[in-house]
């Protein structure tokens, strides 16, 4: 009975024991504060970690979305996880919970940022370290205003969509597909709005009037009664 292993809580409880603080080293020199990163979190949380036994195994279990453009005019890859952690104690017990990470990025990384915030959260509210305040991200932007030129080319394709039979759908698709997965109704420039118009006026022009027209649908894609 003396060499039973430590239940994953009395485990997890030890490392909650070692890590009592996890500083804000990490510069944000863009806006000019200082802020705790993922890599800190992780050299402070794992000696703890392999030390007791424990191992924490993540499972992504939603991930949402969405392309939108910044003040700045740079395209953003937003992302939303929502990441669950098995924590593993040195007996093979386990529990787990559940937080929720949220990161844009211009390229490729927006999940791989999420999910870090989403970790980094984990450890800190799991192992009840204080923060002192709020935990900004590393970087940040502003989300460009409404456009209401944006807004009158999105009416113009729709009417011209109607006129030529083109489902909504479509539009939508063919526009994301154009401009890097950006829905149409996220869009503030009407620049490649207007460009997917003419294209469709060029693709139709030589069509027969009311040749192979579906019936006409609004921007939700609604029949027309």
């Amino acid at each position: 009975m003396g060499d039973a292993k430590p239940t994953v809580f009395e485990a997890f409880s030890a490392v909650m024991g070692e890590v009592q603080a996890i500083g804000k080293n990490d510069r944000n020199k863009e806006q000019g504060f200082n802020f705790r990163g993922i890599d800190a979190t992780m050299n402070e949380v794992g000696p703890a970690l392999r030390e007791h036994g424990v191992v924490i195994i993540p499972t992504a279990e939603e991930i949402r979305t969405e392309w939108y453009k910044a003040k700045s005019g740079a395209q953003m890859h937003g992302v939303i996880v929502r990441m669950r952690y098995t924590v593993y104690g040195p007996a093979g017990d386990s529990f787990s919970g559940v937080t929720y990470g949220q990161a844009s990025d211009t390229g490729d990384k927006a999940v791989a940022k999420a999910e870090a915030v989403a970790y980094r959260i984990f450890l800190l509210q799991g192992l009840t370290v204080p923060t002192g305040e709020p935990d900004p991200d590393s970087s940040s932007h502003e989300r460009a205003g409404f456009s209401q030129e944006a807004q009158d080319a999105r009416d113009d394709l729709e009417r011209l969509c109607a006129e030529l039979g083109i489902p909504p759908r479509k539009a939508i698709r063919d526009f994301s597909h154009a401009n890097n997965g950006l829905h149409i109704d996220h869009a503030t420039d009407p620049a490649p709005i207007r460009a997917l118009a003419e294209r469709y006026r060029a693709e139709h022009a030589t069509q027969v009037p009311g040749e192979g027209r579906e019936p006409a649908y609004d921007v939700a894609g609604r029949g027309e009664d």
